[in-house]
């Protein structure tokens, strides 16, 4: 399974990198979890460089792809090149997007009347683009997630997880990077935001 994580110059740390943390704990030859950029190297929204594993047309044809996002994103759907560069299918695929990200699945079609989440800041542009913006930190519908705020990464991270490996797979997952003293609470809380989006016959046990 290979997982791609769209990573635009100006990114967020926290939405990139938490989910890449994540998805990196499931440790298998057949598993891969790539940093996808238009450019070879991205420099985030506080200054850290990044150097990106594979180009935007490589993500396309990954097993599910989490579209990051950063300060930049506006910038990015006014980019008319980059975005048809972005051919993505949820028959196929599974999308995730965490905050602005949104923005950029509302924009290339992907959330077709669907509901979504997103941060704050970007909820107006979410909107304007004609998608309804709920209030809670993640929704799924079929193969497309969507998360609102930094930490909900996790949420993706494991939805993820449970889908293209086990349920079982996500709680192990997040159970090693969740605090000490506070596991078994994280494991609760993620399930409960998750797991009703998460059925027999959508989850690759």
């Amino acid at each position: 399974m290979h997982i791609a994580i769209l990573t635009f110059d100006g990114y967020n740390e926290l939405d990139s990198l938490i989910a890449f943390g994540i998805l990196n704990r499931i440790k298998k030859p057949d598993w891969r979890v790539s940093i996808a950029s238009p450019t070879s190297k991205v420099t985030s929204m506080n200054g850290a460089v990044l150097e990106s594993h594979i180009s935007i047309e490589e993500a396309c044809s990954a097993d599910a792809v989490i579209f990051g996002s950063g300060l930049k994103t506006r910038d990015v759907v006014a980019d008319e090149k980059l975005m048809t560069a972005m051919q993505f299918d949820p028959s196929r695929q599974l999308l995730g997007a965490q905050c602005s990200g949104t923005l950029i699945l509302a924009k290339l079609g992907l959330l077709n009347g669907v509901p979504a989440c997103t941060d704050l800041i970007t909820k107006p542009w979410v909107q304007e683009a004609g998608v309804n913006v709920l209030n809670q930190a993640f929704f799924a519908n079929e193969n497309v997630a969507t998360a609102g705020g930094c930490l909900a990464s996790q949420y993706l991270a494991f939805w993820i997880i449970a889908k293209l490996e086990s349920i079982q797979a996500a709680q192990e997952a997040l159970h090693y990077v969740a605090p000490v003293g506070e596991k078994e609470e994280y494991l609760a809380r993620v399930l409960k935001h998750v797991s009703p989006y998460l059925t027999s016959n959508t989850v690759n046990q």
